[in-house]
Formats: structure tokens, C-alpha cells, sequence
């Protein structure tokens, strides 16, 4: 048993469009396709043994114990594995259970497929599935904990911390994309122009002014004394002479901390003798030359979070403590109380485990105790200088016991120090009276407090306090997303693409896209590449100036990784053919329609399906999309299209030489084809294809009709703005054009574009491309054959593991079968195959060169063209 390899899959993909974060693992059970479970001696019994837990999974029985039952009639190693990975995942505190296995066309290789929260606790989970199944079959011994705790550690290095997972759970909650950006705290929501940022509860709106001045104690302080707002008394101190003459001013006990700490960290609380305040002095100034010294406040720790300065909620913090019972010591309390169900490691529980550290030891040394001091009955023994939830603390909601008075000095804080998400320290007896009847103080005002206190208190009601912060980023009325328009399907996706972007631009969108060629702001090229993935879609959504996505979206992202966003408003499917078939798992067009349909099902409730009426494998699709459809074809006479004229629906169609969209039996006449410099005078007829999907997805987005005829008319393509999709150079003894087919439907194309082409001879340069089936190699082969009067084979870039020969010969086959007795040759360099097509040129000839690198193609010839312009007395 082998793993071939793992994916992880973080969108919209071909098992769900739904459940976005998969783990897809390709896995080859060699021998033990021959060994299900019922036929391995003992495997039931010690799987069960091990993962106990399993006994919850109720698998395609239904019932309680069903996989379990599965195991014992006998199933695949492959399914065993997904139903591991899925439990492991929810012992280590990740709830998922999402699975499918499926075999593959290859016997005994399986895709098993299940979900995660954390995509590195996902690959861990895969890996170490595959491995305990190798010890179970061997009767050796796995140590399952080792793996949990393992888990354990790598979702806490991965995963958001639970206030800025609040706040993408509020959002998700609402629709709101969100992307993670780097692998810190810092989070996108929304798209584009309409996005907006935070780290950790700081927001893109948080002043850093006011970030500045709460990390400032002592500004702080004075700042809220200067508006009455009742603080401690204290000064900043640095040496020991200094915090000699503040103690002589205000008296023990004291608190130490440091000027610029946070979370408590260097601090010294209800300090009562000097040689503890030396301690604490130079304990703070491990984080801070300048500390500040102030009167110990008696009373109870209170948290008051105010958000866009309104108090959203109040919780009391308790320090980590055990609670003496006269019989057990203080590591067997500690023991005791990790033991409750709601600690958990770092943030994976409402509770956080207690850990003894050096602060734990030295309250405990205060007290004379020890770790084996055994307190008293009822004796309260707090652990933690600091009453952070992160060391082991409880809060306690307390949000309706606040007076309005109370409530009011909050919101004032907040606006005096001007912080949009600001927590209020207190300490206080209460907070049930106003703070000048309590005697109570304000100790610190924070900038990022932590929200998990409030969303899962130990006691009392949780808060919802993520909800007002996406209130504050997103009022009613704003929006999140910009609009998308994906574009898939196997030939004519780029040109598309391009139309559609181009139409966008000219009604004064600032259009991002993404083609096979590149990542393009307006026409400004930012990436050069095969940018049709879904990291190149993030490209796009990411940028803040962007306000409208034009996304090509190709097989090969889908299948790696999922789409780049979570929904798009329309989908356009150019055509379904072959290509690429043979390869990950894509055998036929069946499989690569379902790849396809992805982006399709991902359009969001009340968006637009663009299909291609004039492909069969398109129509297929109809009847199970959810969203609405709209069609298009080269012949308005298309059975599909009268169909969807007696149903009033609207449809785009190509009838008498115009680009025209019907509404029934309506037609509202866009532009004439040939005037559409793109078809080339109307002869390229699949450019036309391209032209009335682009028309039809931006009419239906609501462009008006004379823009977009206005945009038609005014893309010219060229190297420039259409690299690869049929550049014409135009000599004066001939003419060269260039464009990017490289599969039996782009040879077709073109074969139709040149019966158009009044030439007396027709010289092609071609290759086979290594990554497709014998017979679509063959078949451009005898494409090839009808279309040219001579043939140059050059070599592919990239072999993909094939030979030149093996891919030649193919080529030459397919030349053969075409019926024609057609004069070819080889010369494996592209840019001598062109150079020599150039020499051959005869006058009127037409050389059409397919290439898959079109930069080096195009470089070439605008070199002749500039040589000839020279030659022509036109340029210096």
C-alpha cells in the first residue's frame, strides 16, 4: 500500500461545492485489493481496540456501530483509512465528517477523500491513517496518543485564534468571503474594492494613533485623568530609587508593569514588602526599561469590551486556581480540575488546561508552598498573577449587571482614546455601582482584547461579540463581494475572457482577469504565466482596486486545488472536448464535463449559467444546475434554441451575419459580426462563438446593448492585447498566423477559419503535445493533413514523458490518415520551423504556425516585420 499523492482541495471542487477544505489522497492498495478487512485475522478486533470511538460512525448502515459492521463483512483498506483520518481529526479537538472513497479507473488505486478543519492536520491525518492501518494488518502497536497530541500541536500553529475565527465564523455566517493572508492572524474579508481587513480584533478602521497611545500605560492613564475618568494612582519609575519614593507616595500594596507589556506579561500584582517590589521591577523590565508603578486596586478583575463605542459585553476574570480539599495536594487539584471536559489544549475548549510555569511557582513561593502543599478545606490557591483565559483563567459574563454609568465611562474611554474595538480593564468590588460609589478604578485600556471570555464564559450568558464588529465593517447597504464572471469550458476560454473583460472596462469597471497567458489589471499584464488557478482567481480578489473579476478557470486548478472563490455570479462554458483526457482520473468527456460543471454549480442563487447550445455534452448539464441558465449558438435554428424561445427564455444566436440576442422570439440586434474585428471579417466562425458568449454574459449582467457593441468593435486583436488567439502579420509576399490550438476542436477551428483563406499554399507548423491520448495526437495529425499543403513537425517544450520520436510518429500517422498526400518534415526547434516556413513562402502564401509557446513565436516574426519595414525605407 502506497500513497501517491496528497491534494488539498480549499474551494469549490468536484466532490463538493459545499464543503470546501477536502484532503484528496490518491492511494494504490497494491496487495491489499486481494485483503479486505474480513479476511485480515484479527484486524476488526484490534482497530476497535484502538479507536474505540469509531463505534459512533454509522457509515452507508445507518446505524450506530455500522462501520464497524462493514469491517466485519469485509470492505477496502481505502475506506478503513477515511473513516481513521476523519476520527483522528475529531479526537484531536476537529469535528469534520465529510468522506468519500472511490476507485479509480486504475484497479486497486483509490481516491480517498475527507474533510479537514486545518489543511496541514488534514495531510498529517492521511498520512498517519495509511500508517496505522500498516500496524494494525502487522499486529504491532500504534501509539495513538503520540499522534492525537501531534494533531493537537499542528492545529495550534495552524489555526486561527478564537477571536479572529469569531469573526470569519460571523462573516461566513452572512456569505462574506473571507481570505486568510500569510499564515498569521491578518484576514481579508470580502473581494476586491469592497474588501476589508483585521488582525486579531484590530481593524482596518482601528486608528493606529490610538494603538499607539493604549500600548502607552502611562499616556493612557493620564489621557483618562485629564476626563475623569477614576485611575490609580502611580508614576513611571526606572530605577530603584525611583519606585523607593513612589511606594513612600502612595503606599503598599502596589503593581508593577511594564510601560509597553500586554497580557499581563511582567507583571507584578499586590506587591507588599520591598524586596518583592525589587523583584517585580526588574521582572517588568524584562519587557520594558520604563515601568509603571500604581496602587493596588482591591476587588475583582472586570473585562468591558466595547465595540464601535457601544459596550457590547462584561465578564469578570478569574485568575487559575485551585480550590483545597483537606486531602489531595496542589498538582493532584491542578490534575483534577485539567481533567474538565471544558479544558482543552490551547484554544481547542472554553477552558484552557493549566500549565505550572515559573509565575505558577512563584505565587506558590509567596505562600511558602509547594507543589505537594495539601490546602485547606475551601482554600482558594490562584496559580496566575493574571486572569488571561490563555494561562488557564475563567471568566464569568456579567454584561447585564452593569450600571449605565459604567456603561457610559466605557463608551467614553473608547472614543477618548479612540480605539474602534477596545477592551476597558476594571478592578472593582462591582460593577453593579458606579465606579466613584465602588472605589473601583480603570487599570488599562487594551487595543486587540480577546474576545473568547465573552463568546464561551465559564459561567453566565455567551456573547456574540464577533457580530458587531462585522456590523461595523459591513453596515447595511454595503457591499462585500465584486462581481464575478468565471469562464470555463476546453477551447476559446481565454478569448472569452478577454471580450468579456474588455466589454467590463469600456463601462468604467477597473476589471481584473486572469487567462492562460497572464494576470491582467485593465490591460496591464502584473503576472506572465498559465494563470488560470485558483491562486491566480485570489490574485484578482485580493487586490483592493479591483471592482470586477473576469476569471478564466481551467481543469487543471479545479482538479489541484478547487476554485478560488466561493461562488461567482455567472458562469460561462464555452465547449466541452478533447483534451487533456487520460489524466487524472479524466478519462472521458463525461469525467471532464464534471469537472467542468464546478464552476457552474458554483454559481451564487439567482446568478446565470452561459451554455454553448451547439455542444452536446454542455445541454447534458441543463437539468441539473441550480442556477438560472441562458444559451448560445452559431445557428439560431438549433433545436435547443427554438426550444428556449417558446418558453420566453433568452438565448444569444448568430443569424444573418449579426451577433443578436433573442428574449423569446424577440431579437434585439448587437452588431454585425464582420464588424467585429475579432472574427476576422466574420471567417472565424468559433470567434464568433466566443463573441456571442461574451455578449450574452454581459447582457445578462445588465450592460446596455450599445456598449456592448461598442466594446465588440474596438477590440483589436493583436500580440498585444490577444496573444495567441489568431494574430495575423501581414508581409507583403505573405502572411503568418499565429495561434495557441493544441487539440483536436482548436485544429477544427482553424481548419474552418482557413477554408475562408484564399491562399495557393498553406504551410502549417504543428507539434503533438505530450500530455494527450494517442488517438487526439493522431487526430491534429490528420487535421493537419486536410488544412496544409506542407507540414514542418516541430518539437513540444515540455515531452511530459514521452519521446520525440513516440510523439512524431504519431503525428505522422494521423498525416497519413487524412487521405491526402501531403509533403511534411521535421525541425525540432520552433523558431527554426518558422524561419524555414518563411524561406519556403511563396507569393499569397499563408503559414500558420500552432504553437504552445507563443511569446517566442510572436518575438520572431514582428522581427521580420521590422526587417521589412527597414528593407522598405518605413523605420531607421
Amino acid at each position: 500500500m502506497k500513497i501517491e499523492k496528497i491534494q488539498v482541495l480549499k474551494g469549490p471542487n468536484i466532490w463538493s461545492i459545499r464543503r470546501k477544505k477536502l484532503i484528496q489522497m490518491r492511494l494504490d492498495l497494491e496487495e491489499l485489493e486481494h485483503l479486505p478487512t474480513n479476511k485480515i485475522d484479527g484486524f476488526r478486533e484490534r482497530l476497535e481496540q484502538l479507536i474505540p470511538s469509531l463505534v459512533t460512525h454509522r457509515c452507508s448502515e445507518g446505524v450506530h456501530g455500522g462501520f464497524f459492521q462493514r469491517v466485519e463483512m469485509g470492505t477496502w483498506m481505502g475506506h478503513v483509512i477515511e473513516h481513521i483520518a476523519l476520527e483522528i481529526q475529531t479526537l484531536a479537538g476537529m469535528d469534520t465528517g465529510f468522506g468519500r472513497t472511490r476507485e479509480t479507473k486504475t484497479p486497486g488505486v483509490y481516491n480517498v477523500v475527507f474533510s479537514y478543519l486545518e489543511a496541514n492536520c488534514g495531510v498529517y491525518a492521511a498520512e498517519q491513517s495509511v500508517e496505522l492501518v500498516r500496524y494494525l494488518i502487522d499486529g504491532r502497536q500504534y501509539d495513538i496518543e503520540a499522534c492525537i497530541q501531534q494533531l493537537k500541536e499542528i492545529r495550534e500553529q495552524e489555526r486561527l485564534g478564537p477571536s479572529t475565527g469569531s469573526i470569519v465564523e460571523e462573516a461566513v455566517s452572512r456569505n462574506i468571503p473571507w481570505i486568510r493572508l500569510g499564515r498569521n492572524s491578518l484576514v481579508q474579508l470580502g473581494y476586491g474594492v469592497n474588501q476589508q481587513r483585521f488582525q486579531a480584533t484590530i481593524t482596518g478602521k482601528t486608528s493606529s494613533i490610538a494603538v499607539e497611545m493604549a500600548c502607552n500605560k502611562e499616556l493612557t492613564k493620564k489621557m483618562l485623568d485629564d476626563n475623569a475618568i477614576p485611575v490609580p494612582m502611580g508614576e513611571l519609575v526606572t530605577e530603584p530609587e525611583d519606585l523607593d519614593k513612589v511606594i513612600r507616595k502612595i503606599g503598599y500594596p502596589i503593581v508593577l508593569k511594564p510601560l509597553d507589556g500586554n497580557h499581563g506579561k511582567g507583571s507584578s500584582i499586590n506587591v507588599n514588602d520591598w524586596e518583592t517590589a525589587l523583584i517585580g521591577l526588574q521582572h517588568a523590565q524584562n519587557y520594558s526599561r520604563k515601568v509603571i508603578v500604581e496602587k493596588y486596586i482591591s476587588g475583582y478583575d472586570f473585562r468591558v469590551l466595547v465595540i464601535n463605542h457601544k459596550m457590547v459585553a462584561a465578564a469578570r476574570r478569574v485568575p487559575a486556581h485551585v480550590v483545597g480539599d483537606g486531602v489531595q495536594n496542589i498538582q493532584q487539584l491542578i490534575d483534577i480540575e485539567n481533567q474538565d471536559s471544558r479544558r482543552g489544549y490551547g484554544h481547542e475548549n472554553v477552558l484552557t488546561e493549566i500549565l505550572v510555569d515559573k509565575d505558577t511557582n512563584e505565587l506558590l513561593e509567596k505562600l511558602n508552598y509547594s507543589l505537594e502543599t495539601v490546602p485547606q478545606k475551601g482554600e482558594v490557591v490562584y496559580l496566575k498573577s493574571t486572569a488571561n483565559l490563555s494561562t488557564g483563567g475563567t471568566s464569568i459574563d456579567v454584561t447585564d449587571m452593569v450600571h449605565p454609568e459604567n456603561v457610559t465611562m466605557c463608551e467614553r474611554i473608547s472614543k477618548i482614546i479612540g480605539l474602534d474595538v477596545c477592551g476597558v480593564d476594571i478592578m472593582a468590588q462591582n460593577l453593579t455601582q458606579p465606579l466613584k460609589e465602588s472605589g473601583g478604578a480603570i487599570i488599562e485600556v487594551n487595543a486587540a482584547p480577546g474576545f473568547r471570555m465573552h463568546l464561551a464564559p465559564s459561567e453566565g450568558l455567551p456573547r456574540n461579540v464577533a457580530a458587531p464588529v462585522v456590523d461595523m465593517l459591513y453596515p447595511p447597504g454595503k457591499p462585500f463581494r465584486i462581481p464575478i464572471i468565471a469562464v470555463t469550458g476546453t477551447n476559446g476560454k481565454t478569448t472569452t475572457t478577454r471580450l468579456i473583460a474588455h466589454i467590463v472596462k469600456n463601462n468604467g469597471f477597473r476589471v481584473g482577469f486572469t487567462t492562460s497567458d497572464g494576470i491582467y489589471i485593465q490591460n496591464t499584464m502584473l503576472t506572465k504565466g498559465d494563470t488560470t488557478g485558483p491562486i491566480s482567481a485570489e490574485f484578482i480578489l485580493k487586490d483592493p482596486t479591483v471592482e470586477f473579476a473576469v476569471l478564466e478557470t481551467a481543469r487543471g486548478g479545479i482538479l489541484r486545488s478547487g476554485l478560488g472563490f466561493s461562488s461567482c455570479d455567472i458562469g460561462v462554458l464555452t465547449n466541452i472536448k478533447e483534451d487533456h483526457l487520460g489524466m487524472n482520473d479524466i478519462h472521458n468527456l463525461r469525467d471532464l464535463t464534471k469537472v467542468k460543471r464546478v464552476v457552474l454549480d458554483a454559481v451564487k442563487k439567482g446568478g446565470w449559467s452561459v451554455l454553448n447550445a451547439d455542444d452536446a455534452y454542455s445541454m447534458r448539464l441543463m437539468p441539473d444546475l441550480d442556477s438560472k441558465i441562458a444559451i448560445f449558438s452559431l445557428d439560431e435554428n438549433n433545436e435547443n434554441i427554438l426550444k428556449f424561445a417558446k418558453e420566453g427564455k433568452i438565448t444569444c444566436v448568430y443569424e444573418e451575419g449579426f451577433i443578436t440576442i433573442k428574449k423569446g422570439d424577440w431579437k434585439i440586434r448587437v452588431v454585425k459580426a464582420r464588424n467585429v474585428p475579432i472574427t476576422m471579417e466574420g471567417k472565424a466562425r468559433f470567434m464568433i462563438s466566443n463573441v456571442l458568449a461574451a455578449t450574452l454574459a454581459t447582457y445578462l449582467h445588465g450592460f446596455a446593448i450599445e456598449d456592448i457593441a461598442n466594446s465588440l468593435r474596438t477590440l483589436i486583436p493583436s500580440a498585444a492585447l490577444t496573444p495567441g488567439r489568431l494574430n495575423l502579420f501581414k508581409f507583403k509576399k505573405f502572411h503568418v498566423l499565429i495561434d495557441f490550438a493544441h487539440n483536436p476542436a482548436g485544429y477544427e477551428a482553424i481548419e474552418d477559419y482557413l477554408k475562408n483563406v484564399d491562399s495557393p499554399k498553406k504551410i502549417g507548423i504543428i507539434s503533438g503535445v505530450g500530455d494527450r491520448r494517442d488517438e487526439d495526437i493522431r487526430e491534429c495529425g490528420k487535421i493537419a493533413g486536410r488544412m496544409f499543403d506542407h507540414i514542418i513537425i516541430r518539437n513540444e517544450k515540455h515531452l511530459r514523458g514521452r519521446t520525440e520520436e513516440e510523439i512524431n510518429g504519431l503525428v505522422i500517422t494521423g498525416i497519413h490518415e487524412s487521405g491526402r498526400d501531403v509533403s511534411y518534415e521535421i525541425i525540432p526547434k520552433e523558431t527554426d520551423a518558422l524561419k524555414h516556413a518563411i524561406s519556403l513562402a511563396e507569393e499569397n502564401t499563408f503559414i500558420i504556425a500552432l504553437s504552445d509557446v507563443i511569446s517566442n513565436a510572436i518575438e520572431l516574426v514582428q522581427e521580420y516585420q521590422i526587417k521589412e519595414l527597414q528593407e522598405d525605407g518605413k523605420i531607421l
